[in-house]
């Protein structure tokens, strides 16, 4: 029988989605399944997305260009203006999701071999792109005790080496809500600089902010090294448009854009009709984003009080995007993640988790850590903690 390749074989799980089928069985047998596990909105897609979409006139669904409808670029970089973000139509290329912008900037940056420093716990796909591009991601640990700031700029510099590409940061973080500082995105400039490297921003999450002052520090804001650095966006968490499947990369990097293009022209073009939805979605009033945030800091603020009325819970409050990671008083999340969609139910209620560990690189981290998003109603979200809480104690009298 023909072999699987290394590359295949060495690809990750989706630590989000892996336990998907054990949900579908307890849902087929009856309970109620509270998700926590993956980041999907509940809130509604503008309405404006919405009505251009209802309303195309088009008699053939055509080819877009590689690099996305050049009004929908003029109009993503008035957008990003009005936020203060030093960008322009040129450069900007409309990707297929945030994904296929992060895979398209990894494969236009490393060799096989090349080194990719992510500050962990970290978005999971991280790690499948670097897989799918050879790359190898090197591990900056930070830890729930600091609520995962980002280590000191000493400790980032001793893991360059030669065979190190770039600096790969989302921010605000997902996993951990975490969110850098003007001060922290300067330093990781300045260490770019000096090395020669690349920073790549995943800035996805910019808009989810909810304490006082805190603003978002944008990458493409960093005047003196604009040709080290890749930012990276998308509209499924902005417009409540996952399945739009949107994104875009962006750099002042005329070398970086003109290869990125080349895998843009190798997989034709993005969607067509979805474009035409994020082109009207950036007329989406700022009334709909304030009504967002304040729900979604409502949750926040709801899921992290909750949480910390569970004996042995450790959870720190996100400062932004809508997850946060829980310790919780067990050393298997994985084995308890599948207990409670095969296991348990309170009442025909149960709860799905993503087990940490797979956030992490480093082996024999976030063992006894769950990623929590908060996209349910706060209704839901109090019940389906309780939820959690009443299965610990069953899980740990085992």
């Amino acid at each position: 029988m023909p072999t699987i390749s290394h590359k295949g074989r060495n690809m990750p799980e989706s630590p989000i989605r892996k336990l998907a089928p054990y949900a579908d069985i307890a849902k087929q047998k009856g309970r109620k399944v509270y998700h926590l596990n993956i980041g999907q909105p509940d809130i509604k897609t503008p309405e404006v997305a919405i009505e251009a979409v209802k309303n195309i006139d088009l008699t053939i669904i055509e080819y877009s260009p590689s690099a996305g409808y050049e009004s929908y670029r003029k109009k993503l970089a008035k957008f990003y203006q009005r936020q203060n973000v030093n960008v322009n139509s040129e450069d900007i290329i409309i990707t297929t999701g945030g994904s296929e912008a992060l895979l398209f900037a990894l494969a236009t940056i490393t060799d096989p071999g090349d080194e990719i420093i992510i500050p962990e716990p970290f978005y999971a796909n991280y790690h499948a792109f670097a897989s799918s591009t050879s790359a190898t991601v090197v591990p900056l640990v930070s830890t729930i005790e600091t609520a995962f700031a980002l280590p000191s700029i000493e400790e980032v510099e001793k893991l360059i080496t030669p065979k190190t590409k770039a600096i790969l940061i989302c921010n605000p973080g997902n996993p951990t809500g975490y969110l850098y500082s003007e001060t922290e995105i300067k330093q990781l400039a300045g260490l770019i600089k000096k090395h020669d490297l690349y920073l790549i921003a995943d800035e996805v999450y910019r808009e989810f902010l909810y304490d006082g002052d805190d603003v978002h520090f944008s990458v493409m804001n960093l005047d003196d090294v604009q040709q080290n650095v890749i930012m990276v966006d998308s509209v499924s968490k902005r417009y409540s448009m996952c399945g739009a499947r949107i994104g875009c990369l962006v750099t002042k990097n005329k070398d970086v854009l003109a290869t990125v293009m080349k895998f843009a022209q190798a997989r034709l073009s993005p969607p067509t009709i979805e474009q035409i939805a994020c082109e009207a979605a950036i007329d989406t009033p700022q009334s709909y984003f304030d009504e967002v945030i304040s729900e979604y800091k409502s949750r926040r603020d709801t899921l992290i009080t909750e949480l910390n009325k569970i004996e042995g819970v450790i959870v720190t409050k996100p400062k932004g995007a809508f997850y946060c990671i829980a310790q919780l008083p067990i050393e298997n999340s994985e084995d308890f993640a599948q207990w409670l969609l095969e296991s348990y139910d309170l009442n025909g209620e149960t709860v799905m988790v993503a087990p940490a560990a797979g956030f992490y690189s480093t082996p024999g981290m976030g063992l006894n850590q769950v990623r929590i998003a908060y996209v349910l109603n706060k209704k839901d979200l109090i019940t389906a903690v309780n939820v959690l809480k009443e299965a610990l104690i069953v899980y740990n009298k085992r």
